[in-house]
């Protein structure tokens, strides 16, 4: 007895050692972790968002609606995709959160400043968004009617203008831009080209019509993070079309979804049901000649049209780097330059027609 409770006594020293030890690597794990979940970073997570079918309703009322001339139904849907935002720049994900994101392709981590440039406040970042939504709608319906052999005249007015700018307090929203300088402009890629190029220090005469009446302002373009000279406004298109057509789509931003919009409103305007029934999604800007343009987070957008059940992807030629070897299984993406690529499509595609003869994205 005397024997067994010396012997006890000796190994008492080293298991307090090693409580002791065990005790302070629980601890360090435990605060490493609080510093994980609370050390704020300089980074969003950009995951799939929701869908929404330019056919169908969104709180009660159609997507598309036609006010003035015959519409049809179909049974089909053509999804626009979204990607949404985890975090703020004031309040970002933390690093578990961030680590998570990385190992999962559905998401991707991105910089704050690349969503939120820091010379812009969130709440400008959003009024940009809603503003290029909506020239990106007004495109839209300019593209379809141009298609189906309507004309659109078109201005160039102003949507918004960005507070502390080289044009604040000069422009207006709702102004019509009519001449720069002494080039009177017929396109905003005019307007861009002129000011991107100035490189000067003189200011360029800018002359709007405001409410019927001319008003030219002197204005100095501005360089911005990228070394561009800006004038400091965003600008669409306010067209004249010969059929009312209206869009809406709930708090969506960004123009991203112009060729959807496009076609759904080509899908109303035309007797046969473009979609065949089909389930399709898609995305990519698009202007009044039917070219369509690349977005971002085309992977997610991949992944969320799956999700939601598309079979087939309508995706923008210029996104093709991006989407190879990202294609989510069980989701046939189809190349698309133009518009008129994309009714192709829909048309081969409506006629149970082989997919593999469309154009696909390829190294």
């Amino acid at each position: 007895m005397t024997f067994f409770q010396k012997r006890q006594g000796k190994s008492s020293g080293p298991a307090r050692a090693k409580a002791g030890i065990a005790f302070f690597a629980a601890l360090t794990f435990l605060v490493g972790v609080v510093t994980l979940v609370v050390l704020p970073t300089p980074y969003l997570i950009e995951r799939p968002g929701p869908t929404f079918d330019v056919l169908g309703e969104v709180s009660g009322e159609p997507v598309i609606k036609v006010n003035n001339q015959q519409s049809y139904e179909s049974k089909g849907q053509l999804d626009v995709l979204t990607v949404s935002v985890v975090g703020r720049p004031d309040q970002t994900p933390n690093w578990i959160e961030i680590g998570l994101a990385w190992l999962d392709s559905k998401q991707k981590v991105v910089p704050v400043e690349a969503l939120y440039p820091p010379n812009r406040s969130s709440e400008e970042v959003r009024a940009e968004s809603s503003a290029m939504m909506e020239v990106s709608q007004q495109d839209a319906i300019a593209a379809a009617l141009s298609y189906l052999g309507y004309e659109s005249p078109r201005e160039i007015y102003i949507a918004e203008v960005t507070s502390d700018s080289a044009s604040s307090g000069k422009l207006v929203a709702a102004d019509f831009v009519i001449q720069v300088g002494d080039v009177r402009l017929t396109s905003i890629e005019q307007l861009r080209s002129i000011v991107g190029d100035w490189n000067q220090s003189d200011p360029v005469a800018v002359t709007v019509s405001r409410n019927g009446v001319l008003v030219t302002e002197e204005i100095t373009p501005e360089k911005d993070s990228e070394g561009t000279f800006r004038l400091g406004i965003m600008v669409g298109y306010k067209y004249d079309f010969e059929i009312d057509v209206e869009l809406q789509l709930g708090e969506v931003g960004g123009p991203s979804g112009g060729m959807m919009f496009a076609l759904g409103i080509i899908d109303r305007l035309t007797p046969a049901d473009l979609t065949g029934g089909s389930h399709i999604g898609g995305t990519g800007t698009i202007q009044q000649s039917g070219i369509v343009g690349p977005i971002g987070g085309i992977v997610q957008k991949l992944y969320g049209a799956k999700a939601a059940g598309a079979t087939v992807f309508l995706a923008p030629a210029g996104n093709c780097p991006e989407i190879v070897g990202n294609e989510p299984a069980g989701l046939r993406v189809v190349k698309i330059d133009k518009l008129s690529d994309a009714v192709s499509a829909l048309e081969k595609l409506s006629k149970n027609q082989d997919l593999a003869s469309l154009p696909s994205c390829t190294k």
